[in-house]
């Protein structure tokens, strides 16, 4: 299987600076590892958009899926309480 480009926007960096690092160093290690497998056993597909979620404890993080350009683009991450607003 093909590596995918994992693209991390400036927003999600500034939220990723935000968190504590302990919560901050797990979501980004998750993130890295998308491009092995973008729909790895603990993603889910979003009903209300085209993209998918991982959960790490009460933090998300939200990416779409390019599989044309074997891209993962990463467009927000949060706690649970504020991630889908």
């Amino acid at each position: 299987m093909a590596k995918y480009t994992v693209l991390i926007t400036k927003t999600v960096q500034k939220q990723l600076k935000k968190l504590p690092d302990e919560i901050a160093e797990r979501l980004e290690e998750e993130m890295l590892n998308l491009e092995n497998d973008p729909r790895s056993r603990g993603s889910r597909k979003l009903k209300s958009r085209d993209a998918y979620r991982i959960r790490i404890g009460d933090y998300r993080f939200i990416y779409f899926i390019d599989d044309k350009l074997l891209m993962v683009t990463v467009i927000k991450v949060g706690h649970r309480k504020d991630i889908y607003r």
